[in-house]
């Protein structure tokens, strides 16, 4: 049996941008998407904790150090800036590997700062 399991998420970011005039999608900081195992252009499903609105799309990777969360074309009317979202991407796994396979999750402050770094719920020194 093949089962969906979370591999990667980025919990709490807030969202920097909203730009219609622009190709569909999430472009985030790409040292974020890194440290969460997510790849440039990775499909991801974007829950905005402050609205209620989930919507799938892919990761565009932005500049390094940036801190963009920017929702682009239509995904732009799912959120506002400031809203509070966390992206998740997911993998396939066979039954054994999702007995003891852990996620990669970054959590965010209110700046876009990472304040925890975790496999699962274990803390990662980094």
């Amino acid at each position: 049996m093949q089962l969906q399991l979370i591999k990667g998420k980025i919990h709490r970011a807030r969202l920097t941008h909203c730009d219609l005039d622009y190709e569909g999608s999430l472009e985030i900081d790409v040292e974020y998407l890194k440290q969460a195992e997510i790849l440039p252009y990775e499909k991801i499903l974007v829950v905005n904790a402050t609205n209620g609105e989930r919507l799938e799309t892919y990761a565009i990777p932005g500049e390094a150090g940036s801190k963009v969360f920017r929702l682009n074309g239509a995904a732009a009317h799912k959120g506002n800036v400031g809203d509070i979202v966390t992206i998740m991407a997911f993998g396939i796994l066979d039954e054994e590997e999702a007995r003891t396979f852990q996620p990669k999750i970054i959590v965010l402050d209110e700046n876009n700062r990472v304040t925890a770094v975790r496999r699962g719920r274990t803390p990662i020194a980094e």
